[in-house]
């Protein structure tokens, strides 16, 4: 029988750790503190496109560059690694080119007096997952956006595209879409999520401020700048500023943010010093633009120098049926931030919630929900526990007729993922299985089980 210290031997010879590391279907990747690999496994090398050979004892920036070895790289610009473990999301390019979605978990390598000497980087190839996920329309949330219609899944598939790219992205929606939580989903899904992600709302900056606000100012450049002070183009440098309601801005800051565009370089207010910083741009307005520019409101080359890759957020009224979704999230994050409540959503206030028409989208969503929990005593949310608005108009529309609650399109995917089964789609869709049945009477042509 081999002894516990021949079995120590055998396990943790080099040739048989390297054995145990090529046979696990996660990419091994470890450095020491200076960055110089001296483990790299064959699924690492799958994942990547790199042999072996070719990173072994070399700096991984110098083999990887971003976004593997990007901000978030450990002992980066010589700063040591944070604690004893990090796990983050992550979009790499191939050598191929092509675009996989890894998850990282980067834990500390260290010695018996417990100083560093290293990380080992685990990667999970997790492409096939996601795209399957898309495919079956069965995603939920991505990077903290709460949605399942096929309008939010192209969205997802939009961040993940152009997260890749530093390319200007305008981000246009009515007020309360998740226009900001869009921008920093592209921030956190790019290779500069470890870097600083700066919101700027450029409709609540006083117009004698914002200059001073985005690009910083000298000591005594005016009255109170006691000091210098770095604008917010400079403390996002590494990362994405992201400028909401960027038709606000004035004639005179849109020639100064053209400027920034075309040559990444400002000087500060009362100052004389060029500054050059590497930030991405991300923008957002609830504004057609297009209009603003022919009323002569908004410079066209700005204009064009923002809007390079577009996305368009569908208003809530337009996804109806991630309503339930989004009630239930804000219902759940209710219960953990306040355990005493056990919030729940009695049926016909839901459906209540599926007629309104929320002008307010997502954000007047969220604050119903609170308002009702605090109404109920955060017991069950009944119709008399919503806001009288909703109440109101639900009741004018049901004089008027019986509300659209469903859409055709989307009724018929859910009965095609549930095999014809009437009381599972009704539960997907949020709605009683009476409603669904109503709605089928009126589209036969959806259900011909």
């Amino acid at each position: 029988m081999m002894s516990q210290i021949a079995m120590d031997e055998a396990l943790f010879s080099r040739e048989n750790l390297f054995r145990v590391f090529d046979n696990l279907d996660t990419g091994i990747v470890a450095h020491d503190t200076s960055r110089r690999i001296f483990v790299f496994n064959r699924e690492a090398e799958r994942i990547t496109g790199f042999s072996r050979s070719e990173v072994i004892g070399k700096d991984c920036h110098e083999v990887f560059g971003a976004p593997l070895c990007g901000s978030r790289c450990s002992f980066c610009d010589g700063h040591a690694f944070p604690g004893d473990h990090a796990a983050y999301p992550l979009n790499l390019v191939s050598r191929s080119g092509e675009v996989l979605q890894v998850e990282m978990s980067v834990t500390a390598m260290k010695r018996a007096d417990g100083s560093l000497w290293g990380v080992l980087a685990a990667m999970r190839d997790v492409t096939d997952l996601f795209n399957l996920r898309l495919k079956a329309e069965d995603m939920g949330r991505f990077s903290g956006i709460i949605g399942n219609d096929p309008r939010m899944l192209q969205i997802f598939q939009q961040i993940r595209d152009v997260s890749q790219y530093d390319f200007p992205v305008h981000i246009t929606g009515e007020t309360g879409t998740g226009k900001e939580l869009v921008a920093a989903a592209i921030h956190s899904e790019s290779r500069r999520a470890g870097k600083p992600f700066v919101p700027v709302n450029c409709g609540a900056l006083p117009e004698g401020l914002i200059e001073s606000e985005l690009f910083g100012h000298v000591r005594g450049s005016f009255t109170g700048a006691v000091r210098d002070k770095k604008g917010r183009f400079e403390l996002a440098h590494g990362g994405t500023v992201f400028l909401d309601e960027v038709a606000e801005l004035s004639r005179y800051m849109q020639v100064k943010l053209l400027r920034f565009l075309q040559e990444g370089t400002f000087e500060r207010v009362g100052g004389e010093q060029t500054i050059k910083v590497d930030t991405r741009i991300v923008s957002a307005t609830n504004k057609n633009l297009k209009k603003e520019v022919a009323r002569g409101d908004f410079r066209d080359d700005l204009y064009y120098r923002l809007n390079v890759v577009p996305i368009q957020l569908p208003p809530l009224r337009e996804r109806r049926n991630d309503i339930a979704l989004l009630v239930h999230h804000f219902m759940e994050e209710a219960a953990r931030q306040y355990p005493h409540t056990a919030p729940r959503m009695a049926r016909d206030a839901l459906g209540m919630l599926m007629d309104y028409s929320w002008p307010g989208n997502v954000r007047e969503l969220q604050n119903t929900v609170r308002f009702a929990i605090v109404k109920s005593g955060g017991g069950e949310i009944t119709p008399a526990d919503l806001p009288h608005e909703i109440r109101g108009e639900v009741a004018l529309k049901s004089r008027r007729g019986p509300a659209r609650k469903l859409e055709p399109d989307t009724v018929a995917q859910v009965l095609l993922r549930t095999d014809g089964n009437k009381a599972k789609a009704a539960k997907l869709l949020g709605v009683g299985r009476a409603t669904l049945y109503r709605f089928l009477k009126e589209y036969p042509e959806l259900y011909t089980g």
